[in-house]
């Protein structure tokens, strides 16, 4: 294990159960020496990326914030997507939820509110499961082939619970159905007052790097239609994606 590989190690300890850590802790966690582990941490503090919480204890610092403002103002799927997901999101009188894959869990990288009422149980950085919803379906499903197997071989079980298959034959098959479809449509996975409609969104090379979803109340969604929602969602991601291939700038102060 690389010096960099360890330092990483220490801030994906971080997580919503473990936000506080004592270097000792994350020295007993990661099985490293007293003086290496102290040291990556003095590194992090100084860099920014880990602050003291108390005597010995630390959280993620102010440099985290400062890069998730960066990554708002510079991610091309981002800057192409957003303008179209709010106006997806007025015009369909639901929400519009940005998603990518982060190992193996899903995080919402934005979300344009049609109703502030709605109530959701993950929201923007929050990670969700991996096999829950219609997000992470569409993009499983044009994921490469050997990071797709990395994934199964760690979560099969959990892919098995979601009704993804109980073998590998039986999860690619699945996938293989949905990314002939190019969309998913989910009935409460995860949410059971809610439903999704996903289609997926590549990123200038033509890798899958997001999901773009609308989530409204189940009888809201079933009276809007599936047909409507695909339509709704392929006009959308080929705007997005037009923008995406033009190439898009940072965006400006």
């Amino acid at each position: 294990m690389t010096s960099s590989t360890k330092v990483f190690a220490i801030l994906n300890l971080f997580d919503e159960a473990h936000p506080v850590w004592h270097a000792d802790e994350i020295n007993e966690k990661l099985s490293y020496t007293r003086a290496t582990g102290y040291r990556y941490v003095k590194d992090l503090v100084a860099a920014g990326f880990l602050r003291k919480a108390a005597a010995g204890r630390y959280s993620l610092g102010p440099r985290i914030i400062e890069l998730d403002f960066l990554l708002r103002r510079s991610d091309p799927v981002l800057l192409a997507a957003v303008p179209v997901v709010d106006e997806l999101a007025k015009r369909a009188g639901l929400d519009g939820v940005l998603s990518t894959i982060l190992a193996t869990r899903l995080v919402d990288t934005y979300r344009a509110s049609a109703d502030p009422t709605l109530q959701f149980s993950y929201g923007r950085g929050r990670p969700r499961p991996l096999f829950k919803g219609a997000a992470p379906k569409v993009i499983l499903a044009f994921t490469p082939r050997a990071q797709l197997v990395k994934i199964y071989e760690s979560c099969a079980a959990e892919a098995a619970a979601a009704g993804l298959g109980a073998t590998w034959p039986e999860f690619r098959s699945r996938l293989t159905e949905i990314r002939n479809e190019r969309f998913y449509f989910s009935r409460g996975e995860l949410d059971e007052w809610l439903s999704g409609a996903a289609m997926p969104l590549f990123d200038a090379d033509g890798d899958v790097a997001a999901a773009l979803t609308l989530v409204g109340l189940r009888d809201a969604m079933e009276k809007l239609g599936v047909d409507h929602l695909k339509s709704l969602l392929e006009d959308a991601c080929k705007e997005i994606q037009a923008v995406i291939a033009q190439g898009v700038p940072p965006a400006q102060s």
